[in-house]
């Protein structure tokens, strides 16, 4: 069986199809942040974690890092890293305390 140059060319369109398509692909999960995931190891009692990345551009990222009680807010470019926000307040962690202070700025705001 002898493929002519039609089937050649075919072939070759059909490669540089699903290349390119692959190659959109990755850029829209690049774009969206999906590879940027937080690790998940077995030990949970990290003083240092990421909390959330927003993708800015295609080359910058706005990251939220929590040390202990504390957030910072770090924009993170490819040549430069710039701190644009440091020592905030981390909110609380467990549902019963942020359930708890919200009931009671609830009842602080309502007048008697």
């Amino acid at each position: 069986m002898d493929l002519g140059y039609g089937e050649y060319f075919q072939f070759l369109f059909a490669l540089i199809f699903v290349l390119a398509l692959i190659a959109v692909l990755a850029a829209v999960a690049r774009r969206y942040g999906l590879g940027y995931r937080r690790p998940t190891r077995g030990k949970t009692d990290r003083r240092l974690s990421l909390v959330e990345v927003i993708p800015i551009d295609a080359k910058r990222r706005l990251a939220l890092f929590r040390r202990d009680s504390q957030e910072y807010l770090v924009l993170m470019g490819a040549t430069s890293d710039l701190l644009l926000e440091g020592a905030i307040p981390a909110p609380a962690d467990d549902f019963q305390s942020a359930l708890s202070s919200a009931v009671a700025d609830d009842d602080a705001e309502s007048p008697s």
